[in-house]
């Protein structure tokens, strides 16, 4: 299998423990366990105690919270130098611009997924590189969708360099009900495209930046799909 479609072949050796075994096995993220486990464990109790209605509405709630955290495996079968979307939902802008703190002059694609809590919120690869630098910033939670969201809320920067040396990078973004970002990736891991990042919880948003020698393959308005979806081609 070639390097840049082993996507979910990376994950393996970190979910050894017990926690990544049993949320792996219901297709969840790890991060989610506690919560779902822990409501469900409350909907038991109640319904031991034969308080079968509320029960009932705290199990329905538990499974809710586990639907919120589903960590589907993705394929895909896409170009070698195809970009694919490290975020499931709505594409709500595409611009132009540097890459936040960057002195560079360099300037970037920047594509803005917002995801709803009906959404997948695991982060995935966009790219196979090395990993250059994780920048997070403290900050507010206004709604995500807002176009200056990423300059005042809580968000994450995740730049990556390609073999070719070309930047790329994605920021999580916190809305206003996300109130924490996880990050799996640390400066000089090496990460193949597809592969899970991390993810932001309840409703937030993830702008993507790709090198000015890309073309956008998608516009405000389209519905991507976090490691399947293509956003950026290498132009010819």
């Amino acid at each position: 299998m070639p390097l840049a479609e082993a996507g979910d072949i990376q994950d393996a050796p970190a979910r050894a423990g017990l926690v990544e075994r049993l949320a792996t096995a219901i297709r969840i993220a790890p991060e989610g366990l506690p919560y779902t486990a822990g409501v469900a464990l409350v909907a038991l109790i109640m319904l031991a105690f034969g308080w079968s209605r509320i029960g009932a509405c705290v199990l329905i709630l538990a499974t809710a919270i586990g639907a919120f955290f589903r960590d589907p495996d993705r394929n895909f079968v896409t170009p070698p130098h195809a970009i694919l979307s490290a975020a499931d939902g709505k594409v709500t802008d595409v611009s132009e611009g540097p890459l936040p703190g960057d002195q560079s002059g360099e300037q970037f694609h920047r594509v803005s997924v917002f995801m709803s809590p009906l959404d997948v919120h695991v982060n995935r690869a966009p790219v196979t590189g090395e990993v250059i630098a994780v920048t997070h910033t403290s900050g507010g939670f206004r709604a995500a969708f807002r176009d200056d969201a990423n300059e005042h809320n809580e968000r994450n920067l995740i730049t990556f360099a390609d073999a070719a040396g070309r930047r790329y990078a994605i920021m999580q973004i916190a809305g206003y009900l996300a109130r924490r970002i996880v990050c799996r990736v640390r400066p000089h891991d090496t990460v193949v495209r597809g592969q899970r990042l991390g993810l932001i919880m309840f409703g937030s948003r993830v702008d993507h930046f790709l090198p000015a020698g890309y073309r956008v393959t998608v516009r405000a308005g389209d519905r991507v799909s976090a490691g399947i979806s293509v956003i950026g081609d290498l132009l010819q």
